[in-house]
């Protein structure tokens, strides 16, 4: 069958370094740091005590109260990213088949907070269950994707998708196929993620996963830097109109940039460390390439996983060299999570965005923090570090791997009739 074109049509982003599209590119060019210490909780006795908060988030300038106490932190900011996108898409119920819009929306975890916030509770008790009634529906991970449908009255295809920190690149995917396959004319995707807490801190520090740098949280994120000792979190939500190219025309949308291609792969290696020699990053590349029909020349900017993690920066730059060969000393690299920190499961779309405005404004955003090089990373690789570049972009490809191995890559290119 004949496959159909899928454009971008509307972005939200709701994030570290800006709470709207506009502010976070601004953000993003003018190399700001989202990272501070921690003010969601009392971090003091955290080994970890900065991380990448939202600034000046209001959940009740996006729900009434009551409904803001239904709902857990991810969701809120969920349903504050997605009305961003909603009406940048032009959007009208009235005038089109909501049957035939759908909600692909992703979560790494879910409703930790909340999970917490009740275990506490109960523990504090007498042993007597008592729990708050809204406890399971705000927990799981699927009811974003559920309260965005119910806001905009989307009847379409709806369900949530995990894959640690590759799922909002999944969801992008699975959008993506939906509609060039005929099953939908409109599926809003995206990704949230809000784990800034005991919880999440704590658990990512036993792990050892996080940057303990406290004396300095700016500069703490530091892709590909020789002193890079970990991720930043950060929390924060994205959401894509994805539409079908001819719906687009028929209603005079703004179309942002067309989806090329998308890819999916395991390492099948470890439960959280990356295979060591970027295999299934490498694949992964290759599956994307493959699927959008493009060769490596007709990139120009990678945004990387690039988490500032030993491991995950040195194999994934080891993959990139291996899909490209000669021709990675001509493409832009930069890992944005410099700046946001690593927004786990919104991540993949938090970054999808700044692909989408780097091919419509031709300009590649940094990556900042980069002190001292790393001398087993080529140097003769363009990493952008800490000023924006200037160039043609054709298409940007973005990276994103989670804990379990998966591996997800979606590649945007300019809009060409």
């Amino acid at each position: 069958m004949q496959l159909k074109r899928v454009v971008v049509t509307g972005i939200g982003a709701l994030t570290p370094i800006g709470n709207n599209l506009n502010e976070y590119w601004n953000g993003l060019l003018n190399g700001v740091s989202g990272a501070d210490l921690i003010t969601l909780f009392d971090a003091s006795k955290f080994k970890t005590r900065f991380a990448c908060e939202l600034k000046g988030f209001d959940p009740l300038q996006h729900l009434d109260k009551k409904e803001a106490r239904k709902v857990d932190r991810f969701t809120q900011i969920a349903l504050a990213s997605s009305d961003e996108a909603v009406k940048d898409a032009g959007i009208d119920k009235a005038t089109m088949n909501p049957d035939r819009i759908g909600v692909v929306y992703a979560s790494g975890i879910g409703g930790l907070i909340t999970f917490q916030e009740e275990v506490i509770n109960f523990a504090k008790g007498d042993g007597t269950p008592r729990f708050n009634p809204f406890f399971i529906p705000k927990m799981i991970l699927d009811i974003a994707s559920g309260h965005i449908s119910m806001r905009h009255g989307f009847r379409g295809p709806n369900f949530a998708v995990v894959s640690a920190c590759a799922s909002s690149t999944n969801a992008i995917m699975e959008a993506f196929n939906l509609i060039r396959l005929g099953l939908a004319d409109i599926i809003l995707s995206g990704g949230s993620e809000a784990v800034v807490s005991e919880a999440g801190v704590g658990g990512f520090n036993a792990m050892k996963a996080l940057s303990e740098r406290n004396d300095d949280p700016k500069t703490a994120s530091r892709p590909y830097d020789r002193d890079r000792d970990g991720f930043v979190m950060g929390e924060g939500a994205g959401a894509l109109v994805l539409e079908e190219l001819e719906h687009a025309i028929a209603r005079g949308a703004h179309i942002y940039c067309e989806i090329a291609g998308c890819g999916a792969t395991a390492d099948a290696y470890h439960i959280t460390a990356p295979h060591p020699e970027g295999l299934g990053a490498k694949n992964v590349m290759i599956a994307a390439l493959r699927d959008a029909g493009m060769n490596r020349e007709d990139i120009d900017y990678i945004n990387t996983h690039g988490t500032s993690t030993p491991l995950g920066d040195s194999a994934e730059i080891k993959a990139i060299m291996d899909v490209f060969g000669e021709y990675a000393y001509s493409v832009n690299i930069s890992s944005t999570k410099s700046m946001t920190g690593h927004c786990l499961g919104a991540a993949g779309v938090i970054e999808a965005i700044a692909c989408v405005m780097s091919v419509v404004h031709d300009v590649i955003p940094p990556t900042i923090n980069h002190l001292t090089d790393d001398p087993d990373l080529d140097p003769r690789l363009n990493f952008t570090f800490q000023k924006p570049q200037q160039r043609t972009v054709r298409a940007a490809l973005s990276n994103t791997f989670g804990f379990g191995g998966h591996n997800a890559c979606v590649i945007v290119k300019k809009y060409q009739v």
